[in-house]
């Protein structure tokens, strides 16, 4: 797959069938739709080319509201692409300048002119330009007038639900992690650097691993312990997770922490990243009343993660 980072880098395409939009998470709904694009760019013999945005329109338009939370780093995203078997990606710096441009503005400049675009493919919810004004209605009579092929293949449906980056915002940030999954079609990743802790876990027979992530704005599901495989030096092995604020330690009041206990593992990370894979939610975080309660629930965590973890494929 061919990267490029701004729109003068863009190279000519042969025969080129594009589509448009974020792909937070590049999930099973979005799935179809880049199916369709290289279906019909092989049938066409031409290049199938994803345009996408960065960062997310609303960390820029509404900075402020400080809520925004990804489904997907850049690098996420660009390997989920580029799994897809995708050509071309174009990664399009978002701005204030870019959301002011019209629809037609944004259609003439970028597809017309500069990539020459012969088929466009969109998903069933596709809006874009300013104030959104530009949807299916508005493409399909543009496209008529500029001899370009419009497709738009139906939502896909998952347990009878329309799959979207918005539904499964709303399940990570609700710790409903397996259906989550589910819908995105693998299982949600956090990746990040380890940093320093306050090293309890080790007395208790649990060293941990502190996460930082390594994007401000990806989401981290909901708190919780979690049953999670790990790519810790070149391998992934299996681990529990807590995100919380370690109650029973009553030393983190103020900011949550992400911690990761890799069984059978007892290397010094520090300084390293780490890539999280959330499969399953065991319980809420909880207080107990000493140090010893919390070991001993630990141990029960450690046994159900490993039984929960048994028959995941660690290659991933």
């Amino acid at each position: 797959m061919r990267i490029f980072r701004n729109i003068q880098d863009c190279c000519d395409f042969r025969k080129p069938v594009v589509t448009i939009g974020t792909f937070d998470g590049v999930h099973r709904g979005h799935e179809v739709v880049l199916s369709a694009l290289n279906d019909i760019a092989r049938n066409t013999g031409g290049e199938s080319v994803v345009i996408t945005l960065w960062p997310h329109p609303r960390a820029v338009l509404q900075p402020e509201g400080g809520n925004i939370r990804i489904l997907s780093t850049l690098n996420e995203k660009v390997m989920l692409l580029e799994q897809k078997g995708i050509d071309n990606l174009l990664v399009l710096p978002f701005t204030r300048e870019l959301a002011s441009l019209s629809p037609e503005e944004f259609l003439r400049f970028y597809l017309v002119e500069k990539i020459k675009v012969r088929t466009l493919v969109v998903g069933f919810d596709h809006q874009f330009g300013k104030n959104r004004e530009g949807d299916i209605a508005f493409l399909r009579y543009f496209a008529a007038q500029n001899s370009i092929d419009v497709y738009q293949p139906d939502a896909h449906l998952v347990d009878g639900q329309k799959v979207s980056s918005t539904l499964i915002r709303k399940l990570l940030e609700q710790g409903q992690v397996e259906q989550a999954n589910t819908f995105l079609g693998y299982v949600y990743p956090l990746t990040g650097k380890v940093t320093g802790g306050s090293r309890i876990g080790r007395t208790i027979g649990f060293p941990t691993a502190n996460i930082e992530p390594e994007d401000p704005l990806k989401l981290v599901p909901a708190g919780g312990v979690y049953a999670v495989t790990v790519l810790a030096d070149g391998m992934w092995r299996q681990g529990m997770l807590n995100i919380g604020w370690r109650p029973t330690i009553n030393d983190n009041l103020l900011n949550q922490t992400i911690e990761v206990h890799i069984f059978d593992y007892d290397q010094d990370l520090y300084g390293k990243n780490l890539t999280l894979a959330f499969h399953f939610r065991l319980r809420d975080e909880m207080k107990f009343s000493n140090v010893q309660e919390l070991k001993q629930q630990l141990e029960r965590d450690a046994m159900h993660t490993r039984l929960l973890l048994a028959s995941v494929n660690m290659k991933q």
